[in-house]
């Protein structure tokens, strides 16, 4: 069956002629390339084969039709400029549908193909009401470990034609594509120069193999220990996407009876793909914030109420890398409305983070190089004091991220995070920003950074809160809730000229506030109030609108497509 595109050939012009924001990932010209070992040239090759087949897995996730559809746009592009041109947005949403970080409902390529609240990791008309009901029947009747399987990160769920439901791990269901990877991923390190790197690419083809989870721990703890490799390899599992399974709190009922059979839901994680190679001079500087991990730790709020990651041992369990990319895939490469630039793994939910394995940093280089200089000077123009615009400068938000990433291994661990439920990623996400900003100035007393980097990270990162539309995604929503907050405290005004002013002197104790009460949500547990925390915080009025129309008329550039050659 044919499914008629939905958007017109016009749209899709315009789409493409004023909105696109390109990312252009590294070739065989490039120096990083040019300099590597002929086995290691070879071991790149396998592995962006590698994520272009994990790139398939991912469209299956996100819904049962992806995959056909995008065959059927693939026949029709070569003697059709509107299916060509339909296949351009398809590939950068990584599916048939997505938002642009512009419009509240999704942008749909197909008539009548939606986004799905349970992606296809469930059957697509399941409601949350019957999710709940279902699995309440099933413990009743002493069926708690199928359900354990059902709320597993890494099953597809479907009906099992007896009122029940059953999950199938995800190396049954993607046994073939999952096989193919993993002999990619055997090729790889039949070349590559690095002892420990070619260790990991074995461990992770087998973790690809058996549905056994001890191969995604060790896995993901060999993943975790590399510091200095040449080349970078990830297979990420993130559970963003999956709305279906956090409902499961939502039931009073529901949730006592999964409390008492011991069971964590977790939502299903999305898989992605990269790989790259690392550059020295970027790791460098990662590595130097690395060394401030521990005294952060101790300046946490509340930091005697809960566990961090970083707190004990002498060697803190965290690697980190800076990654030219030759190819993204998966959920990395889904691009709606946004495109992730680094990254903090294992997630807490994940068994060798609790069974004490480490996390690793990897931060996507040609993804935050490719911002558009001449819109920058339009936007300090139009929304920015002029004393301040000296102040604005993206390697100052460069180590706003740095600063992001390293703050998800401080905090409170899963067991507070994942009781908010629906509400847990942007708390979380929320929580890593500002972790990054109320420990700016700790980096100046350290001599990591000047008093005016200081200011110019301060200011780079308001102007980076700016919404072009009330948010949906969870970072964007932590976006919102901190301009709102800054803006109630006076960290930062709009003169008579509706131009923003930061207050240097007041930004400090503002973000200190921030970061506690942002802590004391997470220790609560409650999913109640996280949500009114975060209700009252993301008020849509006056200010933002006026914001988001002045960026609209700048010109918003909010679909993203990648260019890889390798």
């Amino acid at each position: 069956m044919n499914y008629k595109i939905a958007l017109s050939e016009e749209k899709l012009d315009d789409v493409f002629a004023r909105h696109l924001r390109r990312v252009t990932l590294i070739d065989k010209d490039f120096a990083g390339y040019q300099s590597l070992a002929e086995g290691d040239k070879k071991a790149l090759t396998y592995l962006a084969r590698a994520v272009k087949m994990m790139n398939d897995v991912a469209m299956e996730q996100d819904h049962p039709l992806n995959l056909a559809l995008r065959r059927q746009l693939l026949e029709q592009a070569p003697h059709s400029s509107h299916a060509a041109k339909a296949l351009r947005l398809f590939d950068s949403f990584g599916g048939a549908s997505g938002y642009n970080g512009i419009d509240q409902q999704p942008i749909e390529i197909f008539e009548g193909v939606k986004l799905l609240p349970g992606k296809n990791f469930y059957p697509e008309d399941m409601t949350p009401e019957e999710l709940q009901k279902t699995l309440k029947s099933m413990l009743k009747s002493g069926r708690a470990e199928e359900v354990r399987q059902i709320l597993s990160a890494r099953t597809m769920v479907r009906r099992d034609g007896k009122g029940g439901l059953r999950a199938i791990d995800y190396t049954e269901y993607f046994a073939v594509p999952f096989g193919r990877i993993a002999n990619e991923l055997e090729l790889a390190a039949h070349y590559s120069t690095n002892g420990l790197f070619n260790e990991f690419l074995g461990w992770q083809a087998q973790a690809l193999l058996q549905n056994n989870q001890e191969m995604d721990v060790l896995a993901d703890k060999h993943w975790a220990q590399m510091q200095d490799t040449p080349l970078e390899f990830t297979i990420s599992r993130e559970n963003y996407e999956d709305e279906m399974t956090p409902t499961v709190f939502d039931d009073a009922e529901l949730k006592t009876l999964l409390a008492e059979a011991g069971i964590e839901p977790i939502a299903k994680d999305t898989l992605g793909a990269r790989a790259g190679i690392v550059n020295a001079k970027g790791t460098a500087l990662l590595l130097t914030f690395k060394e401030q991990m521990k005294q952060l730790a101790r300046l946490m709020p509340l930091s005697d109420k809960y566990t961090q990651s970083v707190a004990g041992g002498d060697e803190i369990k965290q690697t980190m890398v800076d990654v030219d990319l030759a190819a993204l895939g998966g959920d990395f490469a889904q691009c709606r409305g946004g495109i992730t630039t680094a990254e903090n793994l294992p997630n807490d939910d994940k068994p060798s983070v609790k069974m004490g394995g480490g996390r690793r940093n990897v931060y996507h280089r040609q993804v935050r190089m490719s911002h558009d200089r001449e819109r920058d000077q339009q936007l300090l123009a139009a929304l920015l004091v002029p004393a301040q615009h000296q102040y604005f400068d993206h390697e100052a938000e460069h180590i706003f991220v740095i600063g992001h990433e390293n703050g998800h291994s401080l905090g409170p661990d899963s067991y507070y995070k994942d009781a908010l439920g629906a509400h847990r990623h942007v708390i979380e996400e929320n929580k890593a920003d500002i972790v990054s900003m109320a420990m700016m100035p700790q980096y100046v007393k350290s001599g990591v950074i000047d008093e005016k980097m200081l200011k110019k990270i301060y200011v780079s990162w308001v102007m980076r809160l700016l919404c072009k539309a009330k948010p949906i995604e969870s970072h964007r929503v932590g976006d919102l809730i901190h301009f709102n907050y800054l803006l109630e405290h006076g960290a930062i005004r709009f003169n008579a000229d509706r131009k923003i002013e930061v207050d240097f002197v007041l930004m400090p104790s503002v973000l200190e506030k921030l970061l506690q009460e942002t802590i004391e949500i997470q220790l609560s547990r409650s999913p109640q109030k996280a949500k009114a925390w975060i209700d009252r915080w993301t008020e849509w009025q006056e200010i933002q609108i006026y914001v988001a129309e002045v960026l609209q008329k700048l010109g918003v550039k909010n679909y993203i497509e990648i260019e890889a050659f390798i």
